[in-house]
């Protein structure tokens, strides 16, 4: 029977596209199911900010009335104004190991995007590249991924590349064990905590939307160059926000001042995968008391998904910062007691200051992500 290619337009349909992958990675010990209620809202377009920057469908494959795959086309307005590249986006890539199913599901993105007269398929991303589950896993396959990072069968990057697709970048994860800090990095860390002027401060949870566009000032502004970054605006800050407050350890969020001037963030978040590994998708009926618990005890593992330094604090006197953020990362991990490692991810490929200092401060590269382009 051939391959059906359907729309998600209806709530059974959505249930199918957000489901399939159980069935999925039903013998895979690694992948974790995320929660059915924070799909739901991710991909809703009332509640994702997404949708006043951008267009976007979601596709779902069926052979012999079963899902098989999944796929959405999406097109971002602030991408296009600010690159003007006319590359569209693929994302929430799911498949069985069939070629077929993979060039059906390739060619209903690359079809919905060229009639939006895109010239491109990237990704896969969902919804941008700097949202979530950026890239295919290509290496690193022996261990769960972390929050918001991706996880796929290791036949992902043939298929894509069997459809036409070429590598255009690789993204990094880093492993750290928390308090394993090399003594090089200790001394440059104790030498620029005693810069005149400097402090570090906990994230203030009483002015938490403030404190998150804060830090999303100077994410925007320290990101500014890095490859296929878009600003966060208002809206998608306070989204941030939302969707952040719920798991966050405000032990684990700090700024640098200098002065009152601010220089610098660090976020470090509970590895909530840890915590809703078993727990099917599903908060009810047990599996909110599960949750809760679990971040009560505590986690083992954390990741670091974002370090932003404003240009003016690089390269001077405070050039060692962000060695001295990472240390601090480390510290306060270990004066909560219960974090054991940690991973900061992710880092673009060609970003070897980055790379090289994230290995001088004890990271190991772990895991490798690819991102895919295809003329249209």
């Amino acid at each position: 029977m051939p391959i059906q290619i359907i729309e998600v337009k209806s709530p059974a349909t959505l249930k199918s596209f957000i489901r399939f992958p159980h069935t999925l990675y039903q013998n895979d010990p690694q992948w974790v199911p995320p929660l059915d209620m924070e799909r739901k809202d991710f991909v809703n377009r009332k509640k994702n900010p997404f949708f006043r920057h951008g267009e976007a469908a979601l596709f779902l494959a069926l052979k012999d009335g079963q899902p098989v795959g999944r796929i959405s086309a999406q097109m971002h307005h602030g991408h296009l104004e600010k690159f003007k590249d006319d590359a569209g986006f693929f994302g929430f890539f799911e498949t069985i190991h069939d070629p077929s199913v993979t060039k059906a599901l390739i060619e209903t993105a690359s079809d919905w995007l060229k009639k939006r007269g895109m010239k491109k398929i990237r990704g896969p991303f969902n919804w941008t590249m700097y949202d979530n589950e950026t890239g295919v896993l290509v290496d690193g396959f022996e261990s769960p991924p972390m929050l918001m990072m991706g996880h796929n069968p290791p036949y992902y990057p043939s298929l894509l590349e069997q459809a036409g697709f070429q590598k255009i970048k690789d993204v990094y994860a880093w492993h750290y064990e928390i308090g394993d800090i090399p003594e090089a990095a200790q001394q440059l860390a104790d030498a620029t905590r005693e810069y005149p002027g400097l402090t570090l401060r906990t994230i203030n949870m009483k002015k938490f939307k403030e404190e998150v566009r804060l830090m999303m000032q100077i994410y925007n502004e320290a990101w500014e160059q890095n490859w296929g970054f878009v600003p966060a605006g208002e809206d998608e800050i306070q989204y941030i926000a939302k969707m952040l407050k719920p798991i966050v350890d405000p032990e684990m969020i700090f700024f640098a001042f200098v002065g009152d001037d601010p220089a610098a963030f660090s976020i470090c978040l509970p590895n909530i995968n840890e915590a809703i590994r078993d727990l099917n998708g599903k908060l009810l009926p047990f599996g909110w008391v599960k949750l809760l618990w679990r971040l009560k005890r505590g986690l083992k593992s954390i990741r670091l998904p974002l370090m932003g330094v404003r240009k003016p604090y690089r390269g001077s006197k405070l050039g060692a910062l962000s060695v001295l953020l990472n240390v601090e990362m480390h510290r306060r991990a270990l004066l909560r007691g219960c974090y054991k490692i940690g991973e900061c991810s992710w880092t673009l490929e060609e970003n070897e200051r980055i790379n090289k200092g994230i290995e001088f401060m004890g990271g190991k590269k772990y895991k490798t992500y690819r991102i895919y382009e295809k003329e249209l």
